[in-house]
């Protein structure tokens, strides 16, 4: 436990930014990731507000002290991308954090826990991988869920399945073929379960243009405001090419900057695109280092 700690300490919009979380959710989510337990911390409908927060407030910090800042165009991976659309002002943050509880309520209750789940398939192609997949699929729904970067694909589906393709994945030559600690198989079809409520809730916002390019899951395109919606209802349960929305961004940027408590983009990047320098924020050091990068442009 205590995810940005060090941070809070030194620059006290990290609190503030927790703070106002908490009142529109109506829970202590400061408490909760500073001290758990993590089994608690861990579930999708807290987890997911969490990671909205922190990577919203460390953007905030990152603001405060670099008013020139220009971000020039932003994609998020997976729960990442309604972070994205908060930095572009296409949604307000209170409204996007009830959101995104909304969104892991909807993914807990579309499969009950332990019948689904992911597993990351190290070392095979996306061609091998929707082999293994579809060989598989005679044990339980099983689909590749995240293109991570190359070599490294997450599959998603029913318990059976996943084993399934494990096994599969193993003999054709994978380096791993292991579980993750999970609780859905999330951007897999058996999401859509959850689809129509979570339409309701995301056609009730009052969406805004994005102030810069916001690279969607679904398709790694932008979209107009009226199309962001639909946009995040196909990312409930379509896969995450997060390939693709590096290679989109590229397009517009020379630098990245990870805006969160861990450093999993920044390693996906470097496999992706050795020549996109991706830069962390989830340690005081890093953060600094980047408000330094960024004041001396």
């Amino acid at each position: 436990m205590g995810m940005l700690a060090d941070l809070a300490q030194e620059f006290p919009l990290i609190g503030e930014t927790f703070a106002e979380a908490s009142d529109a959710i109506g829970q202590d989510l400061w408490a909760l990731v500073q001290d758990g337990p993590a089994e608690t911390l861990n579930l999708t409908y807290n987890a997911q507000p969490v990671l909205l927060t922190s990577s919203t407030a460390i953007l905030r910090v990152v603001r405060e002290h670099c008013p020139a800042l220009n971000i020039v165009a932003a994609a998020g991976h997976s729960l990442g991308e309604y972070s994205a659309l908060v930095a572009a002002d296409a949604i307000d943050f209170a409204q996007a954090v009830q959101l995104v509880r909304k969104r892991g309520e909807l993914m807990d209750q579309a499969v009950p826990a332990g019948e689904g789940g992911m597993a990351a398939v190290i070392g095979l192609d996306e061609e091998a991988v929707r082999s293994v997949c579809e060989q598989a699929s005679s044990a339980g729904v099983v689909e590749p869920a995240n293109f991570n970067a190359p070599g490294q694909i997450v599959i998603a589906g029913a318990a059976a399945g996943i084993e399934k393709a494990c096994e599969l994945a193993k003999a054709a030559g994978a380096k791993r073929a292991l579980p993750l600690a999970v609780s859905g198989p999330f951007h897999s079809s058996l999401m859509r379960a959850a689809a129509e409520d979570f339409s309701a809730a995301l056609n009730a916002i009052d969406w805004r243009a994005p102030e810069f390019p916001v690279y969607h899951n679904a398709d790694n395109q932008s979209a107009p405001m009226a199309e962001i919606p639909e946009k995040l209802l196909a990312q409930l349960y379509s896969p995450v090419n997060w390939t693709g929305a590096v290679q989109a961004v590229r397009s517009h940027a020379d630098v990245a900057v990870e805006f969160g408590p861990g450093k999993v983009l920044a390693g996906l990047n470097k496999r992706i695109d050795k020549t996109l320098a991706t830069h962390g924020t989830g340690t005081l050091d890093s953060l600094k280092a980047v408000v330094t990068m960024i004041q001396g442009q």
